[in-house]
């Protein structure tokens, strides 16, 4: 186990987020959460909840200070074509606070989650997170990029079908980098990739692909 930290999350209601938290409190990481009032409830046990908007940097900019890691997870519930405009409105100016007040702050290393590109689907998506990551580099922060095309889990099982085709696709020139480069990666691939992340900051920026996050799963 890597050094313990002071850990500032947003997302931490979501998919994701809800099920890191627990995680990182069990390996003594302090963690802070941004909870909006609605998801109060919903605050995961052992953290300090903050108060706050994802949208509104400034409301919670003086919770993150002393934190080492900040890892953004805000996105749009159940991505598809037809939330173009919540990509717009929620998570490309999120992710903007997020670098904002992570740089205003001196955060030692950000933890960005996006999405592997490119790819034939989702292009608003991706276009939004592809601005957020290039946004990122421009920072200065030390950042780890995270590009997951899609997470099996609970609720999340019907690609599993799409397994044996991804193992076709990989055999053949013309289709194994697409193949390599949207595979899928489980809920534990990703919870344990993020947490090595945070005991393993980075210097610069660091992109992790899905066969990046299936490796480091593999070594936690």
């Amino acid at each position: 186990m890597g050094t313990t930290s002071g850990v500032f999350i947003t997302g931490s209601t979501g998919y994701i987020g809800s099920r890191l938290v627990p995680l990182l409190l069990n390996r003594g990481h302090r963690v802070k959460a941004l909870l909006r009032p609605q998801s109060s409830a919903r605050r995961p046990v052992g953290c300090i909840a903050v108060p706050g908007d994802a949208l509104q940097g400034d409301r919670y900019r003086d919770a993150v200070q002393g934190c080492d890691t900040f890892i953004h997870l805000v996105g749009v519930s159940h991505p598809s074509p037809a939330k173009a405009q919540q990509f717009r409105d929620l998570d490309g100016p999120a992710a903007m606070q997020a670098f904002r007040v992570a740089q205003e702050t001196g955060v030692r290393h950000f933890i960005y989650l996006s999405v592997a590109h490119p790819a034939p689907v989702m292009r608003d998506y991706i276009e939004v997170r592809t601005r957020c990551e290039a946004v990122l580099r421009d920072t200065g922060l030390n950042a780890t990029i995270v590009r997951p095309w899609y997470v099996l889990g609970p609720g999340h099982r019907w690609p599993y079908g799409l397994i044996p085709f991804y193992r076709v696709a990989e055999l053949f020139p013309a289709t194994r980098d697409g193949a390599v480069r949207l595979g899928l990666v489980t809920i534990g691939q990703m919870l344990q990739t993020l947490v090595r992340c945070v005991e393993n900051p980075c210097e610069g920026i660091r992109i992790l692909e899905p066969k990046d996050i299936r490796a480091r799963a593999d070594l936690v």
